[in-house]
């Protein structure tokens, strides 16, 4: 019987078993036949794509400490400005065409490339894992992404050594996103990290929710997770991937740079200057729950920012 020892930081489970959990043992049981499938296709090992699944071996390193959001709420109550300023903007996010999707790499790198995201994924490992996700706004969901390590992507670009930071861009496409007409908003959304937060083992680009491609409203075809941070900072839609030297100024930084700040890292003790972080509201059962120092990830991201005390680290 495996043996698994808590972690400081994880609350209690509940004991009943989500859903999730039991319609992923039927994914797990199909990854011998899924396999094949993706072989077929070439897509990476132990993943498969399949008449709209994705399913990908879990990576149990990353343990939420709590039961998942229900997948109707986290797929209908969503922040994309592009489409809205609602949370409701699931029905208008379906005009954003996600097939075919390219992302273009560009700056700081040994040579610029733009990749088709097909073509990406055989060259990277898919796994799936259950993160924590907090928003600035206060509220908090909990959700199965599918996707692989930033480190990867990484790897792919090789960045030149004189690159500090990364910065995702997500599409400005006028066509389909009505949210554009709104000028007085710094568009295209982007925001940044340092080279160092990017290849954290927890920094995680997704292209999977719930075992099915990201739907749009949540930033697919794919988008970028810092799950130790505040969610403003998680690009959705990536378009464009750039390497740059200087610190770069997030969207909402150049909008409010008293209330938003670079780093963005979850801190129940720093307030956002209009509401208190010391608490959240789950999405699904709206329960609240203590805010965690680094959203409960600390033991994997409190060494980025050893001996940054003079910085201004959280939100």
């Amino acid at each position: 019987m495996p043996i698994r020892i808590p972690r400081g930081w994880e609350l209690p489970e509940s004991a009943a078993s989500p859903e999730h959990l039991v319609l992923g043992r039927r994914r797990g049981l199909q990854l011998g036949l899924g396999g094949l499938i993706g072989g077929a296709l070439g897509l990476p090992a132990g993943a498969a794509l399949a008449q709209g699944a994705m399913a990908a071996p879990r990576n149990d390193r990353f343990v939420a400490g709590r039961d998942l959001s229900p997948e109707r709420d986290v797929t209908s109550y969503n922040n994309y400005y592009e489409f809205g300023s609602s949370k409701s903007i699931s029905a208008a996010a379906q005009r954003l065409p996600m097939k075919p999707w390219t992302v273009k790499i560009e700056g700081l790198v040994e040579k610029p490339m733009e990749l088709d995201l097909d073509g990406l994924l055989k060259q990277v490992t898919l796994e799936e894992r259950v993160l924590r996700h907090r928003c600035v706004e206060a509220w908090a969901m909990t959700a199965p992404w599918t996707g692989f390590p930033v480190s990867q992507l990484m790897k792919i670009a090789a960045p030149l050594g004189s690159a500090k930071y990364v910065v995702f861009e997500t599409l400005a496409d006028r066509a389909t996103m009505p949210g554009l007409r709104q000028s007085w908003y710094p568009w295209p959304y982007s925001d940044g990290c340092t080279i160092a937060e990017a290849n954290n083992e927890l920094c995680f680009m997704a292209v999977g929710l719930f075992g099915k491609p990201v739907p749009a409203q949540n930033g697919g075809p794919m988008r970028i997770l810092f799950p130790w941070k505040y969610g403003f900072k998680s690009s959705k839609s990536i378009s464009r991937i750039r390497f740059v030297e200087q610190r770069p100024v997030g969207y909402w930084e150049k909008l409010q740079e008293a209330e938003y700040g670079f780093w963005a890292n979850v801190n129940p003790e720093v307030p956002h200057p209009r509401w208190s972080q010391a608490s959240e509201r789950l999405l699904g059962s709206n329960e609240r729950v203590p805010t965690k120092l680094f959203n409960g990830y600390g033991e994997f991201v409190a060494g980025l920012y050893t001996g940054l005390q003079g910085e201004r680290l959280y939100a």
